[in-house]
């Protein structure tokens, strides 16, 4: 599968990524060749193979659920770069520039 130009054009819009020619070009043939890759793995006959298992075993740590006080407010604003009337301000991420 060949990934165009235009593909990755399109996903640096949806992410908000400005790229320059170059940037287009190389990340069009990387990830052509990355899906080329795939392609090939996905033509082997793993039939006989089992399932993957984890070398070492796998341990879960979990703390206990329990509730407890969360921030006040003005404590949680007080690590924020911004802040207006007792919100967090961030750049505008949808619509453009602000």
């Amino acid at each position: 599968m060949k990934i165009t130009r235009e593909t990755v054009e399109h996903v640096a819009r949806l992410a908000a990524l400005e790229l320059s020619s170059e940037e287009i070009e190389r990340f069009t043939h990387q990830l052509s060749r990355i899906l080329e890759y795939i392609d090939q793995l996905q033509q082997l006959d793993l039939e006989e193979i089992p399932p993957f298992r984890h070398v070492l075993p796998r341990r879960e740590y979990y703390r206990e659920d329990r509730p407890q006080a969360g921030l006040e407010g003005r404590e949680a604003l007080s690590q924020a770069p911004e802040g207006e009337q007792g919100l967090f301000k961030v750049p505008r991420v949808l619509g453009g520039e602000s």
